[in-house]
């Protein structure tokens, strides 16, 4: 069960590997666009909610939100023994068999109705910040209510893993996400440029990457495409260190993962792909020292942490990154992104369906008791028999 698949980002990457270890399993999700699929989930058989009925739902889905609680209950499961839920939208609230197990695999708790709610509803449109307040704390109840028909609650980071027990009260094993690290090779061209790369949305903080590089006369190149775009051309005002390029094809991207000085990754992400993705060509990373990245950075190692979300402190970490640098050795970070593979992750997902069922069987299996005869049963009991 996957909350919707119109993209194919880092969750629809960790479905493709979900549908390598099971391969004959179908898929129900809200809504869907067969076109921008990938070939690994275009085999599989794909089934959608009512939501997918309703009028604009591909486009816009996030608008029927509300529904999707009553949408999740209505789909008949009832002959499956094993559920996977891809939680980051609506999708734990399936309802399964009592034999059968449900593993929840959680990239984060909705994020519009829990800590990111106020930054959300800032940035929504007039109709969407009246309507918010209104549906707000119903779909936060049923969420954590749905929280309890998981039996296995997965996270992909501990970042997530606490967030999830502050949201729904849940404790969560950790499972990091794949990366496809055997995709990505060092490159001995390397270049004087850094890089950005990412959606350019507020919590992303673009901004404060491009002020920082601005300031610093380095040079930067930033790859994503999103609102802020125009803002931060203007920002930029043409100078010509800091460049945009709004969309690369997977082999450009390669090329400048590989070719860069370093990632900067200004997020504070649930985990985070792409300082993995750049480790795997043999960059280092500076990021912000919060979030995923401080599960995957390893600092002084393959790369740096800065303290705080600011120019300033960008402006300053970039002269001790400098520093550092020669230090650097794109083995030691090819050597950590490995530890990411798809091949980690599927061991790791397997073990824990394993033992779900073990746990989900000795629930269900009667207690085992001491066989007694009946001449040797209490008192009570045998008088109980005889009035009987």
């Amino acid at each position: 069960m996957h909350y919707w698949l119109v993209s194919m980002r880092g969750g629809e990457r960790v479905l493709e590997q979900l549908c390598e270890i099971f391969p004959r399993a179908e898929i129900f999700t809200h809504v869907v666009d067969h076109r921008v699929l990938s070939p690994r989930l275009r085999r599989h058989t794909i089934h959608t909610s009512f939501i997918a009925r309703l009028p604009f739902a591909r486009r816009h889905y996030q608008k029927y939100l509300p529904l999707m609680p009553r949408a999740l209950e209505g789909l008949d499961l009832s002959e499956y023994d094993l559920v996977i839920s891809c939680e980051a939208g609506p999708a734990k609230g399936v309802i399964t068999r009592p034999d059968a197990l449900h593993l929840t695999y959680c990239h984060s708790p909705m994020r519009y109705i829990w800590d990111q709610y106020h930054q959300y509803r800032a940035q929504s449109g007039w109709a969407a910040r009246a309507m918010m307040p209104l549906f707000a704390p119903f779909l936060r109840q049923w969420d954590m209510a749905s929280a309890a028909r998981s039996d296995v609650v997965l996270a992909n980071s501990h970042y997530v893993a606490a967030r999830i027990a502050k949201a729904w009260g849940r404790a969560a094993q950790v499972v990091h996400p794949p990366v496809e690290t055997e995709l990505f090779a060092a490159s001995e061209d390397v270049g004087e440029e850094y890089l950005w790369v990412g959606q350019l949305v507020p919590y992303k903080r673009p901004d404060v990457a491009v002020a920082a590089f601005l300031a610093s006369g380095r040079r930067l190149h930033v790859v994503g495409e999103g609102p802020m775009l125009a803002r931060l051309k203007e920002m930029a005002g043409g100078a010509p260190h800091v460049r945009f390029t709004p969309r690369l094809s997977f082999g450009g991207l390669r090329a400048a993962y590989a070719q860069s000085r370093a990632l900067v990754f200004t997020a504070e992400e649930d985990f985070g792909l792409v300082p993995i993705e750049v480790m795997a060509s043999g960059r280092p990373v500076l990021a912000l020292g919060r979030g995923g990245a401080l599960e995957t950075v390893v600092p002084g190692v393959t790369g740096q942490f800065y303290a705080k979300s600011s120019v300033p402190a960008l402006t300053k970490a970039l002269d001790d990154f400098e520093a550092w640098l020669p230090a650097f050795r794109p083995a030691d970070a090819v050597a950590r992104a490995r530890e990411f593979s798809p091949q980690h992750f599927r061991a790791e997902i397997e073990a824990a369906v394993a033992e779900g069922f073990a746990a989900l069987l000795a629930r269900l299996s009667p207690k085992k008791r001491p066989v007694v005869a009946l001449g040797e049963q209490p008192a009570a009991f045998m008088l109980h028999v005889e009035q009987a």
